[in-house]
């Protein structure tokens, strides 16, 4: 997403110029090209929903991208706010929790630090206050 990229761009200059300057801001379709392997810090993948064995691909593409001692963060839309009034997608096969993307991971190279569901205020399509949750998973590569 260009906004996601312009709003990070904007969160990393703030920090300062160390921070900013350790950066690249990259917009690209990962199912065509994958990024470099072993070759970042972070790996973060937002909210990107897509059919299981796609998924799949893809978040094993972003895992082998993560660098040794890096982190893998993925977080998306948890499958209970099918059942809220959130309304989220009417298709649950693009949905997933935290749990099914850590186990995909080889605990031999990965450290899971969290494979949650986390819960947060959001509004509904009606303007009122409402809880939706979040699958999150944050993993750390073995060195």
């Amino acid at each position: 997403s260009t906004t996601a990229l312009e709003r990070a761009a904007g969160h990393a200059a703030a920090a300062g110029p160390q921070v900013a300057g350790r950066i690249e801001w990259t917009r690209t379709d990962l199912r065509d090209q994958a990024p470099a392997e072993g070759a970042y810090d972070l790996v973060s993948a937002q909210f990107m929903h897509l059919p299981g064995e796609a998924r799949r691909e893809l978040f094993a593409r972003l895992a082998a991208a993560v660098a040794p001692g890096g982190t893998l963060l993925i977080v998306g839309h948890h499958p209970s706010d099918l059942r809220t009034a959130a309304h989220r997608m009417h298709f649950p096969d693009l949905m997933y929790t935290a749990e099914e993307v850590a186990s995909s991971l080889d605990p031999a190279l990965w450290q899971v630090l969290a494979a949650e569901t986390r819960p947060r205020t959001a509004a509904d399509p009606d303007g009122q206050d409402g809880t939706i949750h979040d699958a999150v998973l944050a993993a750390r590569r073995r060195a």
